[in-house]
């Protein structure tokens, strides 16, 4: 879980996490927050060996944070690695369905919000708005089959993430999650997708802004335009994933 100024959610989440599973760990990569989030985070790791913690010492953007906390994961021989907000917005009552689909052979398992059995709470319009009009425009343009590529909650097999160089990945936003479901779809891996509640959240204030949306924009028109003139950037242009049926 990536967290900038989360205080009043992250303990919460993890308890609820922990809860979830009791195979699961978890790993918080805090971008020095300074509302305390990260010494929060500390002050449980000291009671709970299956909660740590990966400080960086500066606000570099949720792409650069969710490599930083793959590589840790790697490094530590994790099986599955799970990407989940630290908000609230993802209910860590669904994890075992998402852990599920790995399971049955998935490479990448996402939970989506535009499928049958999906929704959302408390969201206004305009939010709706923009994530469908957003997730339809990327579908277009990549000339991709999933219904909700902008989800932040998800999972992948190591052996998936071992399979791409995730240094030569073009975004650092939220569209990050956009180009790294793309890479695993188009080389090849299997992903299936899973209806999930997203609940607005109803502490601390959401990171999205104007600058995230345009470009998010921009790289899927950027992306969408070269892979119709067999042009890939060269951040796209990886190996098929290995299958995993563990």
């Amino acid at each position: 879980m990536p967290t900038y100024r989360e205080k009043d959610t992250i303990a919460a989440m993890i308890d609820r996490i922990l809860s979830a599973n009791p195979a699961v760990d978890i790993l918080v990569v805090d971008d020095s927050s300074p509302d305390g989030t990260g010494e929060i985070v500390d002050a449980i790791a000291l009671t709970e060996p299956r909660v740590h913690i990966l400080h960086r010492t500066e606000k570099n953007g949720l792409g650069t944070a969710y490599v930083a906390g793959f590589g840790w994961a790697l490094e530590q021989g994790y099986d599955y690695i799970i990407e989940m907000d630290a908000d609230g917005s993802h209910q860590p009552e669904e994890l075992p369905r998402l852990l599920k689909l790995l399971d049955n052979g998935a490479n990448l398992g996402i939970g989506a919000r535009w499928i049958p059995g999906g929704k959302t709470e408390n969201w206004p319009w305009y939010r709706k708005l923009i994530s469908r009009s957003g997730t339809t425009y990327a579908r277009i343009m990549l000339s991709s089959k999933l219904h909700d590529i902008t989800s932040g909650y998800r999972g992948f097999t190591a052996d998936t993430l071992r399979s791409l160089d995730l240094s030569r990945l073009d975004s650092a936003g939220y569209c990050f999650q956009i180009e790294l479901a793309w890479l695993v779809e188009r080389s090849g891996g299997v992903v299936r997708e899973f209806p999930i509640t997203f609940v607005e959240r109803l502490e601390g204030q959401s990171k999205m802004t104007s600058g995230i949306v345009v470009e998010a924009l921009a790289k899927v028109t950027s992306w969408g335009v070269a892979s119709r003139l067999g042009r890939i950037p060269k951040s796209q242009a990886l190996a098929a994933p290995r299958d995993s049926t563990r």
